[in-house]
């Protein structure tokens, strides 16, 4: 797998180190607001798992499975519940949790989606930002890192479910994925 890797971008130090960042966060911003944070699955998960490690507070957490990439390296754009919510989000604060933003396409229709369930509020904490290949107009209040049109891999994001379990965020070499 690591030959399939041509950069390194984030090393596991590197990734801990900004996730405790971004705890101590959104500790001081939700501590007294009993928020529900949303991991959207699959690619969040590991992030969703070591981000709620890092809150000093109790939270509730839940799971929503999407689809919108398929074997493809960009999202279609078309995206698909594969897993529903599991509790009433009505009156709560939500984080939704993910991997990565690129396109915006998915979070777009997730954030319109999870509007019509009434949350008091909604905001977005990405541990990846590609603002380069923004299509929708959306914008985390919290994000790790910012990174550039590359396909990455590793922490949980893949390509055609291979590279998750990589400890760390690397660049996948195109000839792979082309």
């Amino acid at each position: 797998m690591h030959k399939d890797v041509g950069e390194i971008l984030f090393n596991p130090a590197d990734i801990q180190t900004r996730i405790d960042e971004l705890g101590a966060d959104i500790t001081a911003a939700y501590k007294d607001k009993n928020p529900i944070l949303i991991a959207v699955l699959k690619g969040s998960f590991m992030f969703m798992a070591d981000l709620t490690r890092a809150l000093d507070f109790p939270c509730q957490i839940e799971f929503l499975g999407v689809s919108s990439y398929g074997n493809q390296t960009s999202s279609t754009g078309a995206v698909k519940i594969t897993r529903d919510l599991g509790c009433d989000i009505e009156g709560r604060h939500v984080i939704v949790v993910e991997d990565i933003l690129d396109s915006g396409l998915t979070l777009n229709y997730l954030t319109g989606y999870l509007q019509g369930h009434k949350p008091a509020s909604i905001e977005i904490c990405t541990l990846l930002d590609k603002p380069e290949r923004r299509k929708a107009d959306v914008f985390p209040k919290y994000k790790g890192f910012t990174i550039p049109d590359a396909f990455v891999v590793g922490y949980g994001l893949d390509f055609a479910e291979r590279y998750r379990n990589l400890p760390y965020i690397g660049i996948l070499k195109p000839e792979v994925y082309s």
